[in-house]
């Protein structure tokens, strides 16, 4: 997905946090039904993937997913068979059940949407209290959405040239966004635009 597909994306996941869908829900793990359009059960995300998929292995850090690295080409992951081109108007997807959205910028992944069911490796996720984020990352810079928009506060926790950003309500943490710094300070400031 380029950039400014990202945006699109980002809409739809905050029409469905104002919404009341979400990580407490009956949704798929982006707030919405899954890929068959079914409403997705309460439990643990798979720790399989089929060949070529994603790994749902539910953990997502600064490096990326297990099979799927940060500043991987789009070109690569396609022919890995690990992107859906086909099952997504907005940009290409992951493959199988998702574990996180990509974001495409100059053909290399720069930042991932993680599923609400997805963690970092500190287990911070959407539903976390934003407390427990803070305490789990002490570093974190708390980011103020301009006033009178529908956007989240958000917390932006920077290692090198990687950031965890997390988007939340002032009380629990509705959404982590992982991938370069630049491009998540960028996502966050300039907002998330349409598709």
């Amino acid at each position: 997905m380029k950039l400014r597909k990202m945006a699109l994306v980002a809409m739809m996941i905050s029409a469905a946090m104002l919404s009341g869908s979400g990580p407490t829900g009956r949704s798929g793990p982006n707030g919405g039904p899954d890929r068959a359009g079914r409403a997705a059960t309460a439990g643990p995300t798979s720790t399989t993937g089929g060949p070529g998929t994603a790994a749902a292995t539910g953990v997502v850090s600064l490096a990326g997913l297990p099979d799927v690295a940060l500043g991987s080409s789009e070109r690569e992951l396609s022919r890995r068979g690990v992107l859906d081109e086909e099952n997504a108007p907005c940009g290409p997807r992951l493959a199988g059940e998702p574990t996180a959205d990509p974001v495409f910028a100059h053909d290399r992944l720069v930042l991932l949407w993680a599923g609400d069911r997805t963690s970092t490796p500190e287990g911070i996720r959407a539903g976390t209290p934003l407390d427990a984020a803070r305490a789990a990352y002490p570093q974190a810079r708390a980011l103020t959405a301009p006033p009178g928009t529908y956007r989240m506060d958000g917390l932006l926790v920077r290692r090198g040239d990687r950031a965890y950003l997390f988007l939340h309500d002032g009380r629990t943490v509705r959404k982590t966004v992982v991938g370069y710094a630049d491009y998540a300070q960028r996502m966050f400031e300039d907002g998330f635009g349409t598709c």
